[in-house]
C-alpha cells in the first residue's frame, strides 16, 4: 500500500472537529461490546436474535436492549441495532414490537433495509432515527434523494462506491454518510445476492449467507474449461483495510467509519478499533496517520484474506481477488526453502516466536493443511532466545502438530495466531477499571447552619445535578474546609467515570464538616451524574396497526385475460416473442445501442416495449436513464431506487412530455405490502416480488397487496451474484479495469462450473457489472392456480440464452397453463426447470 510521506493539517475551511467523525464498531457480543468501547469506538451496532443481517452470530437477546444502552451511554457511546433485513408479511408485527422496545429502550438508530419497514417505522415514530443500510444498495446521489421523504438521517454507501463517488454523493445530497472501511468484502452488491437463498435456502438478505462467493469455481470459456493454475477462488476478494485512506475518507465526507465484523473475535474488534481511533487521532492532531509495519501486520493477525483497499481508490479487479485460497491467513511469513528432519528453513519476512500458529499453504485449501505451534526457533542449528525478526530461520514446529513429510521446498507460511498479541488486546477490556473517564466541574458553596450545597457538572454531556450534606456546616475552630481536603476527598472518583477537572470554592467563613458527609455527597454525585448519562433518549412513540393500509379482499383473476410477459436478453429473442401472444416485450440487453433495433422490432409487429435499467445506478450514470427516454418506450423496468427518483423527478418536472409506464423489478426487494405501496405510490404502475419470498410468503403478501399491481416473475435463470468485479477483466485480459481490458466480453461467453458441474453463465451489463446468472431454469407454473385465486393478472417470463424456437415453445407452454389447457406440472417437466417459486419452495408444495 503507498505511504503518505507528509505531515497532515486539518482542512480548516470546511472546519473538521474530531467530534464530528465517527468511529463505529461491531459487536456479536458482550466482549466484543466492552472491546469495542475500551478501545475507542464512538458507537457500536449490534443486532437481537430476529430480523439482523448475521444471524449466525451469537447476537444479543431484545430484552438486554435497556442494559446494552445503558452501558454505552455511560461512556458516551452510542448504539445502534442492526435491522438490516427484507420483512416477510406476517413478520410486520413482530417487527414493530421490536422496533417499539429499541424506542423504549433509546437505542440511538436501527439500521434498515426494507423501505416498508421504514414506512412502517415513521408511521409509529416520525422521530426515531433511522439509517440507510447497505443492503438498500444505495450507490449514487438520487437514491439518496429518493429515501428524503422518510427523513432517514444517515445512508451507508455501497462498498464499491469510490472516493470521488463518496464526495459528489455528499456534495449532491447533503446527507451524512457512513462507509465501510475495515474487513470482509462482499464480492455480490448488498441486498442483490440471491447465490444462498438458491443454492442453500439461506438468504442473503436474511441474514443467513452461506457465503458461496468463497467457494471454488472452474472457469468456462466458450465451452471449454480455462486452466487457471492454483487460481480457483474466482468470486473470493480480499479484506477492505482503508486505514490509510483515513485522510482521503474525510476529506470526501464520510462521517461515519464503519468496521465489518459481528462474526469476528473481541480480540478482533479491540485491535481494529484501537488502529483506526489513532488513524484518526492522528489526522486531527496534524500527525502523518499512517500506521507503522508492526500495526499492519497486527491488523492482518487478527483476520485477513489480504488486504486491499475496495473500490475505495477506482476499480482493479486484478487486486481485489487473488483467488488462491478463501479464508483468513494472517501474516505471510516466507517460503520453505529447505524441509530438515525436524524443522522447516525460511527466510522471516515477519517477526515470529515460540507460540505462535503455522500453517503450511501447498496451494489448494480444499485439502488438509499441516499447521500447528511453534516449538523452537533456530539460526544455523543454535537456538534463539526471544522473537526472530528476520534471515533464515529454522522453525521447530510442535512434535505432534506437524506431518513434516507433507511439506514441501516452495509452500508458503503463514503466521496463523499470535497468543501475546491476544492476550495483549484482551487486557485492554478484562479489567476491573472504567474503560474512559469523563472530566467533571464541582462548584461548592455554603456557610455556617446551612448543609454544603455542591453543583456537578458532566463536562462532557453538559448535565448538572445538586447535591448536599445532611449535616449543616459549623463553625471551624481548627483545619476548617479549604481547597486542598475538598479537592482530596471529591476527587477520590477511581472506579467511576468520572475525573475531576475543576473545583470552585465558595465558603463563607471558617467552616467544617465531617468528612463521612463529603463521601457521602460524593458518591450521591456520582450516583446522579450515572444516571443521567444513561437515561434514554425519549422519542414519539405511537401505537399503530401495521396491517391498517392492508388491501381487505381480493378478486381472483382470469388466466384466459391474464397478461403475459416476455423479458429478453438478445434482439434474437424480442424476433421470436413478438411472434408469440406475449402481451408486453422487456428489453434487458447487456449493451443499450442494441435497444432501438429491439424497439423497432416491437412497434412494427403492434407490441408494447420495456426497457431495462441497469441494476446498478453510481453517480453520473443519469446518461443511460436519458437515453431511455429519448427512445420513447412503452415502460421502464425499473432497478434500483436511483432509477426511479430519476424517472419520478422527470415527470414532475416535464409532465408534457412523453412519460413511459413505471415497472418495479425484483432488485427493489419488495417483501411485504409496505414496501409494494411505497413504490406504488412513488409512481409504479407495477411491482415485482422479491426472490426472496418462497411460496408461502409469496401468498401472505398476496393476501394483503393489491395484486392488480403485481406481477409475478414465473419462469427464469435466477440471478444469483450482482458484482462490480469483473470476471472477464480479471481472468480473460491483461487489464485492471474497462479502461484497458480489451473488452473480452464482446469476443466471449464465460460461466463459471461449480464442484457439482454446473456453468452458471456470467454476464456483463452497460457499467460492465456482471451477473452471474443459475444454470437452471426454475419455474412458478406450478403455482399458477394460487396466483390468479389471490388475484394476480399479470405474469413475466424471463430468457437468458435460449433460441428463438425455444422461446416460443416456453412463452406458449405457460399461455396454454394460464387458459387452463396443461397443469404447471406439465410445464416445469416439460421444460425440465426447477419447479420452485423465487429461492425456496415452501409450505404449498403439491
Amino acid at each position: 500500500m503507498p505511504s503518505y510521506g507528509r505531515i497532515y493539517q486539518v482542512n480548516t475551511k470546511q472546519k473538521l472537529r474530531r467530534e464530528d467523525i465517527e468511529l463505529l464498531a461491531p459487536a456479536g457480543d458482550w466482549d466484543c461490546l466492552r472491546a469495542a468501547v475500551a478501545n475507542g469506538a464512538d458507537a457500536v451496532f449490534f443486532g437481537v436474535e430476529k430480523f439482523n443481517a448475521r444471524a449466525r452470530a451469537h447476537n444479543f437477546q431484545s430484552d438486554e436492549l435497556a442494559d446494552i444502552m445503558s452501558f454505552l451511554h455511560l461512556y458516551g457511546v452510542k448504539g445502534f441495532l442492526t435491522f438490516n433485513i427484507l420483512v416477510f408479511e406476517e413478520e410486520l408485527d413482530d417487527a414493530r414490537r421490536l422496533i417499539e422496545m429499541c424506542i423504549d429502550a433509546g437505542v440511538d438508530a436501527v439500521i434498515v433495509q426494507d423501505l416498508g419497514l421504514v414506512k412502517l417505522i415513521r408511521e409509529i415514530s416520525p422521530d426515531f432515527p433511522i439509517h440507510g443500510s447497505t443492503q438498500m444498495t444505495i450507490t449514487s446521489p438520487e437514491a439518496v434523494e429518493f429515501t428524503k421523504p422518510f427523513d432517514i438521517e444517515r445512508v451507508v454507501l455501497g462498498r464499491e462506491n469510490n472516493l470521488k463517488q463518496i464526495k459528489m454523493i455528499g456534495d449532491q445530497a447533503k446527507l451524512p454518510m457512513e462507509v465501510f472501511v475495515h474487513g470482509a468484502l462482499c464480492v455480490s452488491y448488498s441486498g442483490q445476492c440471491l447465490t444462498s437463498e438458491m443454492w442453500g435456502g439461506r438468504s442473503a438478505n436474511r441474514g443467513e449467507c452461506a457465503q458461496a462467493c468463497r467457494l471454488p469455481y472452474d472457469l468456462i470459456v466458450d465451452g471449454h474449461h480455462k486452466p487457471m493454475g492454483d487460481v480457483a477462488y474466482l468470486l473470493s476478494p480480499k479484506d477492505l483495510a482503508a486505514i490509510e485512506l483515513v485522510p482521503e475518507l474525510i476529506e470526501a465526507g464520510v462521517t461515519s467509519f464503519k468496521i465489518e465484523g459481528r462474526l469476528k473475535s473481541p480480540e478482533y474488534v479491540a485491535n481494529v478499533v484501537s488502529k483506526y481511533r489513532q488513524a484518526i487521532d492522528d489526522y486531527f492532531a496534524g500527525r502523518d496517520p499512517k500506521r507503522s509495519a508492526a500495526d499492519m501486520r497486527e491488523l492482518q493477525q487478527s483476520f485477513s484474506r489480504g488486504f486491499t483497499y475496495g473500490f475505495l481508490k477506482g476499480t482493479n479487479n486484478k487486486q481485489l481477488v487473488d483467488g488462491t485460497f478463501p479464508k483468513s491467513r494472517g501474516v505471510f511469513l516466507g517460503r520453505v526453502k529447505q524441509v530438515l528432519r525436524d524443522a522447516v528453513l525460511c527466510e522471516l519476512e515477519a517477526p515470529l516466536k515460540r507460540g505462535d500458529g503455522i500453517v503450511f499453504d501447498a496451494g489448494d485449501p480444499t485439502k488438509k493443511e499441516e499447521g500447528g505451534r511453534v516449538y523452537d526457533l533456530r539460526r544455523k542449528g543454535v537456538k534463539l532466545e526471544g522473537e526472530a525478526e528476520g534471515g533464515l530461520i529454522e522453525i521447530v514446529p510442535g512434535r505432534n502438530d506437524v506431518d513434516l513429510s507433507r511439506v514441501h521446498v516452495g509452500d508458503r507460511i503463514w503466521k496463523t495466531s499470535d497468543p501475546a498479541l491476544d492476550k495483549r488486546l484482551r487486557q485492554t477490556f478484562e479489567t476491573d477499571k472504567p474503560y474512559r473517564t469523563f472530566p467533571v466541574r464541582v462548584h461548592v458553596t455554603g456557610k455556617a447552619g446551612e448543609p454544603l450545597a455542591a453543583r456537578w457538572t458532566d463536562m462532557q454531556s453538559g448535565v448538572s445535578v445538586r447535591v448536599e450534606t445532611e449535616l449543616p456546616l459549623a463553625p471551624a475552630e481548627k483545619r476548617p474546609l479549604g481547597y486542598e481536603l475538598l479537592a482530596e476527598q471529591l476527587g477520590r472518583l477511581g472506579g467511576t467515570v468520572f475525573r475531576l477537572e475543576q473545583l470552585d470554592v465558595d465558603l463563607a467563613g471558617d467552616v467544617i464538616v465531617p468528612v463521612r458527609e463529603l463521601n457521602a455527597l460524593r458518591r450521591r454525585a456520582v450516583e446522579l451524574l450515572e444516571a443521567e448519562r444513561q437515561r434514554p433518549r425519549t422519542y414519539i412513540k405511537r401505537r399503530v396497526d401495521v396491517y391498517a393500509d392492508a388491501r381487505k379482499e381480493s378478486r381472483p383473476a382470469d388466466g384466459r385475460t391474464a397478461k403475459l410477459h416476455a423479458l429478453c436478453r438478445s434482439l434474437e429473442q424480442v424476433r421470436a416473442a413478438v411472434r408469440t401472444d406475449a402481451d408486453y416485450i422487456y428489453a434487458d440487453f447487456e449493451f443499450i445501442k442494441q435497444f432501438p433495433a429491439a424497439i423497432e422490432v416491437c412497434r412494427e409487429a403492434g407490441k408494447p416495449i420495456a426497457l431495462a435499467t441497469p441494476r446498478i445506478h453510481m453517480p453520473g450514470e443519469t446518461g443511460y436513464f436519458r437515453n431511455i427516454l429519448n427512445l420513447k418506450p412503452d415502460a421502464v423496468l425499473v432497478r434500483n431506487t436511483g432509477a426511479m427518483y430519476y424517472f419520478m423527478k422527470h415527470r414532475a418536472e416535464r409532465p408534457e412530455e412523453h412519460q413511459p409506464k413505471l415497472i418495479g423489478d425484483f432488485s427493489l426487494n419488495i417483501a411485504n405490502h409496505k414496501t409494494a405501496d411505497l413504490f406504488i405510490d412513488a409512481g409504479c404502475e407495477r411491482v415485482t416480488p422479491s426472490y426472496d419470498l418462497n411460496i408461502q410468503q409469496m401468498i401472505d403478501l398476496l393476501g394483503r397487496a393489491d395484486t392488480s399491481k403485481l406481477e409475478v416473475v414465473i419462469h427464469q435463470h435466477l440471478p444469483m451474484f450482482h458484482t462490480e468485479h469483473c470476471v472477464y477483466c480479471t481472468f480473460l485480459s491483461e487489464g485492471t479495469d474497462y479502461t484497458n481490458c480489451g473488452r473480452p466480453c464482446e469476443k466471449h461467453r464465460a460461466s463459471l462450473r461449480d464442484r457439482i458441474g454446473m456453468s452458471h453463465p456470467v454476464r456483463v451489463d452497460e457499467g460492465c457489472r456482471n451477473t452471474v446468472y443459475n444454470a437452471i431454469e426454475q419455474s412458478g407454473a406450478e403455482y399458477l392456480s394460487n396466483f390468479l385465486a389471490a388475484g394476480v393478472g399479470t405474469y413475466r417470463v424471463e430468457f437468458l440464452e435460449e433460441t428463438a424456437d425455444k422461446v416460443r415453445e416456453v412463452l406458449d407452454l405457460y399461455r396454454r397453463a394460464l387458459n387452463g389447457e396443461v397443469t404447471g406440472t406439465y410445464v416445469w417437466r416439460t421444460l425440465k426447470a426447477t419447479n420452485q417459486l423465487g429461492v425456496t419452495r415452501g409450505q404449498l408444495v403439491k
